[in-house]
C-alpha cells in the first residue's frame, strides 16, 4: 500500500512547533501489486488429509463455541442407559444386574449410530448460511470439508462411547474382554459411525431446511436401531421380524461389540459390519460428493 506524506501549512505564530504530518494511504496500482506478487512463492497447496484435518478442527471448533452441542453426546446416553436399564431390565432378564451386560453394547451402539444424523443437520445449516460457497472457492481437495465434518464428528462419537461406558461401570457392567475388548468394540464402532454418517450429508446436502432433514433421519434410523437386537434376543420375535432384524446393518454392529467387549471374537459379525461401512462410504459417499458439485 502506497502512503503519501503531506505537509500542513505552518502557523505564524507557532513556528516550526505548529508544523504537522498527515499520512494519506492510496490504494496501490494494479501494476505494483502483480509485481509484489510475482516475486512471491505460490503456497504449497494442502495435502488431502491436512485439509481433512483442518475442517475436522473447524467442526471442534464450533463445539468449543456454543458447547450445548454436546448435550446430545453427554446426557443424552446418561439418560438412555438409565432409562432402559431400569424400566427393562427386572421384566427381561430379571434383575438389572443381569441386563445390563446384555444391554450396554447395544444400547452404546443404539445411542452412538442416533447421533450420527446430526452430521446432515450441521451441513445444511452451513449452506444455509452460505459458508459451502466459500469451501467450494478453495483450492483443497474437494471432498475435505465433508470428510472434515465426519472427523468433527468422530471426537463426539467417542465422547458419547466414554460417558455411556462410564455409567455402565457405574451400575454394575463388567466387561469380560477387559480394556482390550472394549478399546476393540469401540474402534469398530467408530469405523461404522463414520461411514453411516454420509447418508447424513446426502441428506443435509439434497433437502432444503434443517427440518427436513431432521424429520427424514428419524424415519431412517428408528426402524434400524430399534427393530435390531439391541434390546432382546431376535429368537424371541416373530419369523417374518426376524428376517429383516437378522439382516439390519445394527444388528450386525450390535453383536460385533457385544461379543468384542465380552472376549469372543465375532469374525463373521464383524466382516459384516465392515462390509456395510464400506458399501456405505462407496454409495452414499459418491451421492454426497456429487450432490456436492452441483449444488
Amino acid at each position: 500500500m502506497t502512503t503519501v506524506t503531506t505537509g500542513k501549512d505552518k502557523d505564524p505564530a507557532a513556528g516550526s512547533a505548529g508544523a504537522a504530518d498527515a499520512t494519506e494511504f492510496v490504494a496501490p496500482r494494479a501494476e505494483d501489486l502483480a509485481e509484489f506478487l510475482a516475486g512471491r512463492d505460490r503456497p504449497p497447496r494442502p495435502s488431502a488429509l491436512g485439509a481433512s484435518l483442518t475442517f475436522g478442527r473447524r467442526a471442534m471448533l464450533k463445539i468449543k463455541h456454543v458447547p450445548e452441542q454436546l448435550f446430545d453426546v453427554t446426557a443424552f446416553p446418561i439418560m438412555m442407559v438409565l432409562m432402559y436399564t431400569y424400566l427393562f431390565g427386572g421384566a427381561l432378564a430379571g434383575s438389572v444386574s443381569s441386563y445390563v451386560q446384555f444391554l450396554l453394547p447395544g444400547i452404546l451402539v443404539m445411542s452412538v449410530v442416533m447421533i450420527t444424523m446430526y452430521t446432515g443437520v450441521s451441513v445444511n445449516t452451513d449452506i444455509d448460511k452460505g459458508v459451502f460457497d466459500r469451501f467450494r472457492t478453495l483450492p483443497v481437495w474437494r471432498p475435505a470439508p465433508m470428510v472434515g465434518y465426519l472427523l468433527g464428528d468422530v471426537v463426539r462419537y467417542l465422547i458419547a462411547s466414554a460417558v455411556m461406558l462410564s455409567v455402565g461401570l457405574a451400575i454394575g457392567y463388567r466387561p469380560a474382554g477387559g480394556p482390550a475388548g472394549v478399546l476393540l468394540g469401540v474402534a469398530l464402532l467408530m469405523v461404522f459411525s463414520f461411514a453411516f454418517s454420509w447418508i447424513w450429508t446426502m441428506f443435509g446436502l439434497l433437502l432444503r431446511s434443517e427440518k427436513s432433514v431432521m424429520g427424514v433421519s428419524m424415519m431412517v434410523i428408528f426402524p434400524l436401531t430399534f427393530l435390531s437386537n439391541v434390546f432382546v434376543d431376535p429368537r424371541t420375535m416373530p419369523g417374518w421380524l426376524q428376517a429383516f432384524v437378522n439382516n439390519n446393518p445394527v444388528t450386525h454392529l450390535s453383536t460385533a461389540v457385544r461379543d468384542l467387549m465380552a472376549g469372543h471374537r465375532p469374525a463373521a459379525d464383524i466382516g459384516w459390519t465392515l462390509g456395510w461401512s464400506a458399501l456405505f462410504v462407496l454409495v452414499f459417499g459418491w451421492i454426497t460428493m456429487r450432490l456436492y458439485n452441483r449444488k
